[in-house]
């Protein structure tokens, strides 16, 4: 192979990684949240949510000192983020359709109904 030719294939190679970078992944299949929603001051912002099957819902403790914990249970959908850190950030994406309740295992008054079409 030339020189040339050479360096060519190396910024496409180059271009290649650039490319996927900027799609922060979504080549591989990775999902972007659609909806974000709060966790602060022992309440869910906002308290109810209508989205599609598929759709990816970010959950974030925006609470300087409290721990939180978003889980759903149901016969058709099951989720546990386990304990959240403050600032930390969680994703569920809803594959079925239904109504759901998103409770934090540690706040019990704390509660988002979700509506799947």
């Amino acid at each position: 192979m030339s020189e040339c030719g050479g360096q060519r294939s190396k910024w496409r190679a180059y271009f290649a990684v650039a490319v996927l970078a900027c799609m922060g992944g979504a080549a591989f299949g990775a999902a972007e949240p659609q909806f974000r929603i709060s966790q602060k001051g022992r309440e869910f912002n906002p308290t109810e949510l209508q989205i599609k099957r598929g759709d990816v819902v970010e959950i974030v403790n925006d609470d300087a000192d409290l721990l939180h914990h978003a889980y759903v249970e149901s016969d058709q959908f099951n989720f546990d983020s386990g304990d959240q850190q403050p600032g930390s950030k969680v994703d569920i994406k809803f594959t079925v359709a239904g109504d759901f309740m998103v409770l934090c295992g540690i706040h019990p008054k704390m509660k988002m109904a979700v509506h799947v079409q």
